[in-house]
């Protein structure tokens, strides 16, 4: 038990009496007892600015002291404090009626020490406070260390997620895009147009995750219509088209915010503002801002890189004509943020 009793010997205690005899006595019998982290104070001020600015392990408090007393003192720790553990308080008086019990206990007493003092009495109350100290603070280290732990295992887990995620827009973009960059560049554009729209820092970030998964529908759609090299037929624009309602259904269903929003744009990223796009012909802002959003990015990509069935275009044309499908097929506001962007960084 001599370890452990070192332990507590070497937890903080602050003695606080307005009576500089009391203080004396109370300091010589805690240092004769190996309690090596002793402080003393007379005035009630002082104890109240060093407990706010470390807090000690025992406080050994007068009651009754001029001016600010041992119940106010309390009350304003009780105030002030925003440490999770509570602060054992031995108090010490002479007064030790019911009434004087009752309101020191309900103001965060922990026990009494009845003057003038026993010594034998202070030492046995002394350590058993610090006993129950020492388990507050073990318990308090475990409960850190197990916090700890568990954001770790999260930082893991939300690693790969995101890990997940890339892999399956990644699988999804494979079938016509062998470089996989597709899905990145839209992403990244995405994000910038998210936050010129006035999202907040995190659903930017958000819709620049999702907006990679914007095609997985095309998982569904065959080779012979995803990769054919020249214009596709009626029959076969409509199957292709049902990569929006694959991607969705996909996505459906999970209770991951992020998840869900890559739902949302996987569904409408090819509606358009006058209510000409598929599946579901919305037009304006019935049109999720997502969607509007990766609709300018994902068309941008798309005119900008090498597909089955086109060449690249440059920058200039591929923006004029952006601009030109503002308020038609793109959110016009959406439009003119895309303007401000400096878009050959973002290919």
């Amino acid at each position: 038990m001599r370890g452990r009793d070192r332990w507590i010997e070497g937890l903080q205690i602050l003695v606080v009496d307005d009576e500089p005899a009391n203080v004396l006595a109370l300091r010589a019998l805690l240092e004769s007892w190996h309690f090596q982290r002793v402080e003393t104070t007379t005035d009630p001020h002082d104890a109240l600015a060093r407990c706010r600015t470390r807090e000690p392990d025992l406080l050994m408090l007068d009651l009754h002291m001029p001016g600010l007393d041992g119940f106010g003192v309390m009350r304003q720790l009780r105030i002030g404090s925003r440490r999770s553990l509570s602060l054992p308080v031995l108090v010490l008086t002479a007064d030790i009626t019911p009434d004087v019990r009752r309101r020191a206990l309900d103001a965060g007493a922990r026990d009494f020490l009845t003057k003038p003092f026993d010594a034998e009495e202070v030492r046995l109350r002394v350590r058993n406070l610090l006993e129950m100290r020492e388990l507050q603070l073990q318990h308090a280290a475990v409960e850190a260390s197990l916090e700890a732990r568990v954001r770790q295992r999260t930082v893991e887990l939300e690693s790969a997620r995101m890990e997940m995620l890339q892999r399956l827009a990644l699988a999804a973009e494979f079938r016509d895009d062998r470089t996989g960059e597709h899905t990145q560049r839209v992403g990244r554009t995405a994000r910038e147009l998210a936050f010129l729209m006035g999202l907040s820092d995190a659903d930017g970030e958000q819709v620049g995750l999702a907006a990679p998964l914007h095609d997985v529908g095309k998982i569904a759609i065959s080779d012979s219509i995803l990769l054919k090299p020249g214009p596709l037929t009626p029959r076969e624009r409509d199957v292709m088209q049902r990569h929006t309602l694959a991607g969705a259904q996909i996505l459906r269903g999970s209770g991951s915010e992020l998840l869900r929003t890559a739902e949302q744009i996987a569904l409408t990223h090819h509606e358009r503002w006058d209510g000409a796009g598929y599946p579901h012909g919305l037009c304006g802002e019935k049109i999720p801002l997502a969607g509007r959003v990766v609709a300018v990015a994902d068309v941008f990509d798309a005119l900008t890189h090498v597909r089955p069935y086109k060449h690249a275009w440059s920058v200039d044309r591929a923006v004029t004509t952006i601009v030109g499908d503002r308020a038609c097929r793109f959110d016009p506001q959406v439009v003119d943020a895309f303007t401000t962007l400096e878009h050959p960084v973002l290919l």
